[in-house]
């Protein structure tokens, strides 16, 4: 009888548990995400793109290419927000976006000196900047603007990221006054920004560039000059 009792009292409690884990709700992990920036495609990019439609900052066709316009539109909510600007969708714009991804480790932002995915994403990026700083320039000084941003990225005192540098708030004029995406590079820009990132460094390891014929801040004459090169000197 005891036996008997003991079997039926086990079924019950078989029974009960699953009962409650047939009721109990779903527990679903979170999903692994890859950091995203220039250049990358796919499910991400769209579901990012549809989230920043949604707030104002993108406007655009939801493609799942991370290009310009997903590009401006993650810099501009990551400012806005105060995040580290850098055109990275990493583990802190995903948890800003609202979505409870895991990034994964595998994925995550190199910590090495250039910050573009790409060698085609850098030259880009580089090649806006010399356009918009150095346009009308002969061919050795656009090189030159270009070296300096990636100068900046072996200075610690710069951001770790090409897209962190050029976007540095007040660090560039042509970013500040929108120059940087209304002006469109043309060959030699490409060209100059190509031999900056294969070494070209006419600066010679300079991290500053003014025009002396502007009115400045005067706290860049503190710096020392390297050289000239038609309109701009360069500094360290």
């Amino acid at each position: 009888m005891n036996l008997q009792k003991r079997i039926l009292g086990l079924a019950f409690s078989l029974a009960l548990a699953a009962v409650v884990v047939l009721l109990a709700p779903t527990v679903v992990s979170a999903e692994v995400r890859p950091t995203l920036y220039w250049g990358t495609t796919g499910r991400s990019v769209r579901l990012v793109q549809w989230k920043l439609s949604e707030w104002g900052y993108y406007r655009g066709y939801v493609d799942g290419i991370y290009g310009a316009r997903t590009y401006r539109a993650v810099v501009a909510f990551q400012r806005r927000n105060g995040l580290r600007v850098d055109g990275l969708v990493g583990a802190q714009t995903w948890r800003a976006l609202g979505f409870g991804y895991t990034v994964a480790a595998a994925a995550r932002a190199p910590a090495t000196a250039y910050a573009a995915p790409s060698r085609s994403a850098t030259v880009h990026l580089l090649a806006r900047a010399v356009a918009a700083e150095s346009h009308g320039e002969p061919y050795r000084g656009q090189v030159a603007v270009a070296a300096v941003m990636m100068n900046r990225l072996k200075n610690p005192r710069f951001p770790r990221t090409l897209s962190g540098v050029i976007f540095q708030p007040h660090a560039l004029e042509s970013v500040s006054n929108g120059l940087y995406w209304r002006r469109t590079p043309d060959a030699t820009a490409y060209a100059a920004a190509r031999d900056a990132v294969n070494g070209f460094d006419p600066t010679y390891g300079s991290i500053f560039f003014w025009n002396p014929y502007k009115p400045v801040s005067g706290w860049i004459w503190t710096r020392r000059i390297v050289t000239q090169i038609g309109k701009h000197v360069f500094a360290r």
